[in-house]
C-alpha cells in the first residue's frame, strides 16, 4: 500500500494495486478505483482536509504510512 498525498490539490490517493483502472466518481469528492478483474487499486479523496474531517486525521495517516514504509 502506498500513500501519496498532494499539496496544492489538497488530494490523497491509497495505492493497493499498480495496474490499469476504471474509476467510480462517487459523492463529495471521493473515487474508487478498480482493476480490470473488479479488485478495489485505489482511493482518491479530493479536499482531503474538509473530507477527512481535519488536518490532524489527514497528519495520522501520511505519518502512519511513513512509519509502515520504513518497517517495508
Amino acid at each position: 500500500m502506498k500513500i501519496t498525498y498532494d499539496k496544492e490539490a489538497d488530494a490523497i490517493y491509497i495505492t493497493f494495486l499498480e495496474t490499469t483502472v476504471t474509476t467510480e466518481h462517487l459523492p463529495k469528492g471521493i473515487s474508487l478505483d478498480y482493476s480490470k478483474d473488479g479488485k478495489l487499486a485505489g482511493i482518491e479523496i479530493l479536499n482531503a482536509k474538509e473530507n477527512l474531517g481535519n488536518i490532524d486525521t489527514l497528519q495520522k495517516i501520511l505519518l502512519e504510512n511513513i512509519g509502515l514504509s520504513s518497517a517495508a
